[in-house]
């Protein structure tokens, strides 16, 4: 008797932002913005990270608005890459 053994697909992170720079090879800097709240102030907040996302054969252009999605680790710096791109 054989078992099947199923992949479980684990859950990726998916992410928003805008394209900042393009000029490494197959590399993009994604900048992700969101709102949070402050704990004591109740006051909203826009805070911004930069992610590096693999983006292969450089097709994200700077400032384009982009859709990343975490992987594997590509590189030190990079665990992201680039799903879709929509241009401005």
């Amino acid at each position: 008797m054989e078992t099947k053994i199923q992949e479980i697909k684990k859950h990726k992170k998916t992410l928003r932002g805008t394209v900042v720079s393009d000029k490494m090879t197959d590399t993009a800097v994604v900048l992700v913005s969101r709102y949070v709240k402050h704990p004591k102030y109740k006051k909203y907040m826009k805070t911004s990270k930069k992610y590096h996302a693999h983006n292969p054969g450089n097709r994200a252009k700077e400032g384009e608005t982009v859709t990343i999605r975490s992987c594997r680790p590509l590189s030190k710096t990079k665990s992201f890459e680039i799903v879709f791109a929509k241009e401005n």
